[in-house]
């Protein structure tokens, strides 16, 4: 596939890192207009893979570039690789990139102000500077042709993500931003050794190499320590104590990116392990199976007693996650395309119901649903903004999940047919996305519906700057799931 823009990839994901270093110098006069600058280098970078994404539509095929850096010392061979499966999964990434970085501009004004006084102006730097290197992590990370370029790209989020934490997070941030990264440290060692481990014994660390220890010993033992160094870093059920805390208590503004970076590994699994290293793989399918289900009925459990509005959507990343991971375990083309749909139409409503519960802790100043009440008369776009988003997350057409969940479970589905331990998991998981529903509508009709309570009289509704991205997010969920071809197109072309 050809381009008439050179470098066009490396531009995608060095154009952010060149904007967050005119945030580090510029901020500090710039203040909460920093903001601006950070959203321009990541509309930037969306737009450069929106154009990528519509080459690849119409002349088929993939994208390549490859770059070397070094000296008489050493040589770095590295490349990025644009095909149908990693450019939905990063341009969707960078477009919930895009929207939070717009978010952040009313949304770190008052965090700011609130932690430190309106005499900062430092922390606008610190803030912005730091959050472009997530646009800079994931698109690099899902274009990246080696698995040591990914673990780079996929760790070069987990400082700025410590230091944001410590810095702009809520309730005991310094212990909670040591545990995030005590947790994500240990996950980010297991997927490293299984990733050396392979990359040695094949001779290289390009991806496609991985194939020749599929099927092997040593690609058995590979394949299952970088599949549980990624459910570490997904929460999965065993490996989920961190989560919650962190999700919950970390800024709104980076809480959609979190579950992005969560949600990464459900890329990762597939370009890794189900399209390189299948005959090892497919050994895990039933136990991997298993784990989605019970973390599914388990993230449900723990989301229905929560009351905090902000650890509420936190829990909930958890049971959600497990849905890709279910369709990944199904071991077939339909249930892998449908995990990956599933993924990003779940970046898409998490990142709306998380802002919304920043736009509500702002607006309203507490974060106690019990609290709350009535708000839909006072709030009517964010009260719409939250419906969608539960929508989304409960399969409601014409949003997004429905046609991502279809998809899902037709192939774990099709993998209950094998089986009949797959059937009873395969029911089982669709009984679960009844539980879904509840605690994604539950806090909404609370929070938006009945009584006003005492004191909420005044409240008001977010400025434009908050809820405009969210009506664009659900605008895209909207337009995919009544055109799912915009994303099964790309998908069907690599499984």
């Amino acid at each position: 596939m050809d381009t008439a823009i050179p470098s066009i990839l490396l531009q995608a994901v060095i154009v952010p890192l060149i904007g967050a270093l005119l945030c580090a110098f510029l901020g500090k006069y710039l203040k909460r207009n920093t903001g601006w600058i950070a959203a321009a280098a990541t509309i930037y970078s969306t737009a450069l893979l929106a154009y990528v994404a519509v080459q690849l539509w119409t002349q088929g095929g993939q994208l390549v570039e490859t770059y070397t850096w070094g000296t008489i010392v050493f040589q770095l061979d590295f490349g990025f690789l644009a095909d149908g499966l990693s450019i939905p999964v990063a341009l969707a990434m960078s477009i919930i990139c895009t929207a939070m970085t717009v978010y952040s501009i009313n949304y770190m004004d008052h965090r700011i102000e609130h932690l430190y006084g309106k005499d900062k102006p430092g922390t606008y730097a610190l803030y912005y500077a730091l959050f472009l290197l997530f646009p800079v992590g994931l698109i690099g990370g899902a274009l990246s042709t080696n698995t040591i370029e990914l673990f780079l790209f996929l760790e070069s989020g987990l400082f700025p993500f410590y230091i944001l934490m410590d810095v702009f997070g809520y309730k005991d941030r310094h212990r909670i931003a040591m545990m995030s990264f005590v947790w994500t440290q240990i996950g980010a060692a297991v997927l490293l050794i299984g990733a050396v481990i392979a990359g040695v014994k094949a001779g290289s660390f390009a991806i496609t190499s991985l194939s020749v220890l599929s099927g092997t010993d040593l690609g058995l033992l590979a394949c299952g320590l970088i599949l549980v160094g990624i459910l570490m870093k997904m929460g999965t059920f065993g490996f989920h104590v961190w989560l919650p805390l962190v999700h919950a208590e970390h800024p709104t503004s980076i809480a959609a990116v979190l579950a992005t970076i969560v949600g990464f590994g459900t890329y990762m699994i597939a370009r890794l392990l189900f399209q390189n290293m299948f005959a090892s793989f497919q050994l895990f399918s039933l136990p991997l199976m298993i784990l989605a289900v019970v973390t599914m009925f388990y993230g449900a459990y723990l989301t229905m007693g929560q009351d905090d509005v902000k650890r509420l959507f936190a829990c909930s990343t958890i049971g959600q996650t497990a849905y890709s991971i279910l369709g990944l375990a199904s071991m077939n083309a339909m249930g892998v395309e449908g995990g990956v749909f599933y993924f990003i139409s779940h970046i898409l409503g998490k990142a709306i119901l998380f802002s919304v519960a920043g736009i509500l802790v702002t607006q309203t100043g507490t974060r106690s649903i019990k609290e709350m009440g009535g708000l839909a008369g006072k709030m009517p776009l964010t009260a719409t903004l939250c419906l969608l988003g539960a929508m989304i997350l409960s399969a409601i057409p014409p949003l997004s999940g429905f046609q991502a969940e279809w998809i899902l479970f037709t192939g774990v589905f099709m993998q209950g047919l094998t089986g009949t331990a797959y059937m009873i998991l395969a029911i089982l998981a669709l009984f679960a996305t009844f539980l879904t529903a509840v605690y994604t509508f539950w806090p909404a009709i609370r929070i938006f519906f009945g009584p006003t309570p005492a004191g909420m009289e005044k409240t008001k509704e977010a400025p434009l700057t908050m809820t405009a991205p969210l009506v664009a997010l659900a605008v895209i969920s909207v337009l995919i799931g009544l055109f799912p071809d915009i994303i099964m197109h790309f998908l069907t072309s690599v499984f």
